[in-house]
């Protein structure tokens, strides 16, 4: 498995679709896809099933999976060249750097898609819909850019959901149960190496979308943590 890894890790390198740590990127990806259609990027994108999903969709976006994982990242990467997505490409950095990649207004959506749900209250900072992030999205977001999450995590939807309610985020859609609706998205058909799996064994798929405000967000993130505190202490 090891060497799996390093094949992987030194076969990237010479992938045209994936850039590593690139620098002087920021405000130039209309360069690197050679047109200026609309950017949307995936978070914890692992082997990039929705990047590569919905650039089949929609060949008049781009998208760029982004992950630290170079292994992972190699999935989506080869399947674009195979099948000639030119509309797709792969960021391998880390997520709370993002804002030193792209510049405001450079990117349209977000998707969010089965990321770790970090389970404990005291890692709550390292969920990727915390404020800490939200505040780094708001630096590269279009106003009234679309953040969408996928997750079948019903701890990190509900936390979603509270800070949604708590920071006064403007909510376009909630679904606790994606599959039991009449209609289904196409883009919510997409199914990702981790939703196959079940980790939360939760046999649920919630989604929400919403929209950050133009102002920087209110800094009340020690109250945030007093509320999760206390509903872990209901909840023991």
């Amino acid at each position: 498995m090891a060497q799996k890894k390093l094949l992987r890790f030194e076969a990237i390198k010479s992938f045209s679709n994936v850039l590593q740590y690139p620098e002087g990127i920021a405000g130039k990806w209309n360069n690197f896809f050679k047109n200026n259609n609309p950017i949307t990027i995936e978070l914890a994108c692992g082997r990039g099933e929705y990047t590569v999903g919905l650039a089949k969709m929609f060949a008049e976006k781009n998208f760029i999976g982004i992950d630290l994982k170079g292994n992972r990242i190699y999935t989506g990467a080869k399947k674009c060249i195979e099948e000639k997505l030119i509309n797709a490409a792969f960021l391998r950095i880390q997520i709370d750097k993002i804002d030193y990649y792209f510049i405001k207004n450079e990117v349209k959506e977000i998707w969010i898609t089965f990321p770790d749900p970090q389970l404990r209250t005291s890692k709550a900072k390292k969920r990727l819909t915390h404020p800490k992030f939200l505040r780094l999205y708001q630096q590269i977001l279009i106003d009234g850019g679309l953040i969408h999450l996928k997750t079948d995590s019903p701890d990190l939807y509900a936390f979603t959901l509270l800070v949604i309610e708590m920071y006064n985020l403007q909510m376009h859609e909630n679904s606790s149960d994606v599959y039991a609706q009449t209609e289904i998205k196409e883009a919510l058909k997409i199914k990702t190496h981790y939703e196959k799996l079940d980790i939360a064994q939760s046999k649920r798929i919630h989604y929400l979308c919403f929209s950050l405000p133009a102002k920087p967000l209110t800094d009340i993130d020690e109250v945030l943590q007093q509320r999760l505190k206390l509903n872990e202490s209901a909840v023991d």
